[in-house]
């Protein structure tokens, strides 16, 4: 899995920070997390294949996060796109979309689905037998979601309990891989018995814009995530100004890491008032001197994060 940062400043872009978008590539399939302005220039500078995006995640609808869709939505169909492409988020992004396709001129001719999700209570959204995706409602001036990205691992088999069994390698042993239960010597015998316990995968937390909210932390351990890109739009001198516009600062979203469980944060949505990265270098060297497990990473355009 890589994560790709195309976009991590905030309502203003910078000379070095684009609006707000995240690329997620998992088993050859791309996922972007919302699509702020630029957002299909900033694709061109990295190895992420717009062709191969199948699902749009929007975390609210703040044009410093959606006002890329019409761009990257006109690309793709110039690039031949006929298959299906699916855009999740908040109450409202039906009527954005329908908007976005009836504005102007266009040849966008592939199918778009367009799932508004509920801002009241978490949902699994997408299910398959590789990955899970799940939206959290979390707390700005609009309707906002949050949305965790979930591997999922399947048992492995234990090669010592098939032959202590008198399993051999064929049919039998397909059979009891695909699910299905198998008769040997008067005996039935189950996928339980011939596995172990999966390994952990890996999950993938993202805030969107939000305030620091310990209902989020909890839900992503009990999801057991083991990485957060979380939004530090404020360094923890203006902790004031974060909670007037409802955003978090760079020690908020540390300690959303710490009680959440995972082993890594990345910080983005930083604020353009931000010459240098001085005050937020400060807060992590104090949060990693009573923290030092946590890797802490503040992103920047077109940088790459690989999870194994």
């Amino acid at each position: 899995m890589k994560i790709t940062f195309l976009g991590t400043g905030a309502a203003i872009p910078t000379k070095y920070r684009a609006h707000p978008s995240i690329s997620l590539k998992f088993d050859g399939e791309i996922f972007l997390f919302d699509c702020g302005e630029n957002t299909q220039r900033q694709i061109i500078f990295t190895d992420v294949s717009p062709m191969k995006i199948n699902n749009i995640f929007i975390t609210h609808l703040h044009g410093d996060h959606v006002l890329g869709l019409p761009g990257l939505l006109q690309s793709i169909a110039f690039q031949g796109r006929k298959k299906p492409l699916n855009i999740y988020g908040p109450a409202e992004t039906v009527k954005m979309i329908e908007h976005i396709l009836g504005v102007g001129y266009h040849s966008i001719d592939y199918p778009i689905n367009v799932h508004e999700i509920s801002s009241k209570t978490p949902e699994r959204i997408i299910f398959t037998n590789n990955y899970e995706v799940f939206s959290y409602p979390v707390v700005h001036s609009v309707p906002a979601l949050a949305y965790v990205f979930k591997q999922v691992k399947k048992p492995r088999m234990d090669l010592e309990k098939v032959k202590k069994l008198g399993i051999e390698i064929g049919p039998d042993l397909k059979r009891l891989k695909d699910g299905f239960n198998v008769e040997l010597n008067g005996e039935i015998i189950t996928l339980n018995d011939v596995t172990l316990p999966p390994k952990k995968g890996i999950c993938v937390g993202y805030s969107g814009d939000t305030i620091p909210l310990k209902e989020f932390a909890e839900f992503l351990k009990e999801l057991k995530c083991n990485t957060l890109i979380h939004e530090a739009t404020f360094d923890k001198t203006m902790e004031r100004n974060a909670k007037e516009t409802l955003h978090s600062t760079a020690t908020d979203a540390l300690n959303i890491a710490k009680l959440s469980g995972v082993s890594t944060v990345l910080l983005t949505h930083i604020s353009a008032r931000y010459d240098n990265l001085n005050a937020f270098e400060n807060e992590i060297v104090e949060f990693k001197a009573e923290n030092p497990e946590i890797h802490v990473l503040i992103a920047e355009d077109l940088m790459e994060y690989s999870l194994k």
